[in-house]
């Protein structure tokens, strides 16, 4: 059976990235409303008037105008503000982090309720006249806002200034990649283990192209195994989401009904699978938990560097990768064949296995943090903690090959206590991967004491 999966469409559409959606539909609707408000002018000495705008034309002008006045320039603040977060994001941790705060709902909407206010103030503005009452509910709405605007600012910078703590930041991105492995990635023993070999490589398929580059963002598998059904074929994805296509090269591969033969289906139906598979220009953690990997990977390097030199911030980032890896090991990894109501196989999409994730999570930390004793401890300890959870066979190979890499990658230069601790934890994983896990976890002083 496939694993439950969430309308991946309409998460990545609720979670899209463009700044400037909220901020214009809210400033045009407040010009909708101030417009329909300015009409509504109730008489100058009725209790309603007294009750929203005691005061006259000449009073409600200064007000909507300080109100425009101050808002705009807060809002200009606010704008500001956010560019030096994603300048900040950028440099300090990861390009690849600029995503976040741009589709971020509290950003998003602090902005709309400054854009919303700015537009109604000028809108009420324009509407203000001497020989004519003043239109108080749309003078009371402005002052509604501006105190909104108020609330909303203070509400911005607590939100910022916890977005831009590097914890904040590891934490968000470990969230998204572990829904990402829960939606797209089976439990282990869910459904059939292996992709049936009637549409292994010696039975070659019928090819499609991409008609178009770009990255993988997610596949629509309820779609594709419906037009699947409906084609009467097994479709296989050949790139995983995060996988970079480029036009012309294959993307599908179909086979008949009863896998024996390469299929012939019409364009219509081939243009319906293509489409189930879509495709972007950057990566998206939807369907991608490797992207996860790689946000947290970049920030370890980050911290690494010789300009920022904090290993310690490595370590933790190195700490939220494990915890993904563990995630891991009770997930079936490889491709996953998706089946119709009827139980009839339908689609094959692919994934990465537990050595592309090892590799990925490990590898240019231990280049960049060789001479850092602390950043090849985390990395040893990441591998004795998933070992603990990994399974024997599948997985103690990759554990191995992992810990034999850190040690011949650490530098030379190290001190020799350094290089014990480094060998002791290094000793630790092999013990847990022959069955001795008290003993691993015995004494933890050395592991622990540069902190």
């Amino acid at each position: 059976m496939a694993p439950p999966h969430r309308d991946a469409r309409r998460d990545a559409e609720r979670t899209a990235p463009e700044l400037w959606r909220w901020p214009a539909v809210a400033g045009v609707t407040a010009v909708v409303v101030g417009v329909a408000l300015s009409h509504v002018r109730p008489a100058p000495d009725s209790t309603f008037t007294r009750v929203l705008w005691p005061g006259d034309v000449a009073a409600a002008t200064a007000a909507v105008q300080t109100v425009a006045t101050a808002t705009m320039a807060t809002l200009t603040t606010a704008f500001s503000i956010t560019v030096v977060a994603l300048q900040l994001a950028s440099q300090q941790f990861s390009p690849r982090l600029l995503r976040d705060f741009l589709r971020d709902r509290t950003i998003k909407g602090v902005l709309a309720v400054l854009v919303g206010t700015v537009a109604l103030s000028l809108t009420v503005l324009r509407t203000l006249h001497e020989d004519e009452p003043v239109p108080t509910p749309a003078v009371a709405l402005v002052l509604v806002a501006a105190a909104a605007s108020v609330a909303a600012v203070v509400a911005f910078v607590h939100h910022i200034t916890g977005m831009l703590r590097i914890e904040s930041m590891m934490a968000r991105v470990h969230d998204e990649a572990q829904r990402a492995i829960a939606m797209f990635l089976p439990e282990r023993g869910d459904g059939p283990a292996q992709v049936p070999e009637r549409i292994g490589p010696d039975r070659p398929g019928t090819v499609v192209e991409a008609t178009r580059g770009g990255f993988v963002q997610r596949v629509d598998v309820g779609p594709l195994v419906e037009r699947a059904r409906a084609a009467d074929v097994i479709v296989r994805v050949e790139a995983r989401p995060g996988d970079l296509v480029v036009s012309g090269t294959p993307l599908l591969t179909l086979w008949t009904g009863d896998g024996r033969d390469a299929a012939r289906v019409p364009d219509d139906a081939v243009a319906g699978l293509l489409d189930a598979v879509a495709l972007g220009r950057e990566r998206t953690v939807e369907q991608d938990a490797a992207f996860g990997f790689r946000q947290l990977e970049d920030i370890a390097v980050k911290a690494l560097s010789p300009s920022i030199n904090d290993p310690v911030t490595a370590t933790h980032a190195v700490g939220h990768m494990t915890e993904l890896l563990v995630s891991l090991t009770s997930r079936r990894l490889g491709g996953t064949m998706h089946t119709d109501e009827d139980g009839v196989d339908r689609a094959v999409v692919m994934d990465r296995d537990l050595r592309y994730y090892l590799d990925l999570a490990c590898g240019q930390v231990r280049r960049y943090g060789r001479s850092e004793p602390t950043a090849l401890i985390a990395l040893l300890r990441l591998c004795r903690d998933v070992a603990v959870h990994a399974d024997p066979d599948a997985h103690a190979p990759e554990l191995r090959r992992q810990v034999d890499l850190v040690v011949r990658e650490m530098d030379d230069g190290l001190l020799e206590e350094d290089r014990a601790a480094v060998l002791d934890l290094a000793d630790r994983v092999h013990l847990v991967l022959d069955g001795r896990v008290a003993d691993a976890y015995a004494d933890r002083s050395g592991e622990t004491r540069s902190l």
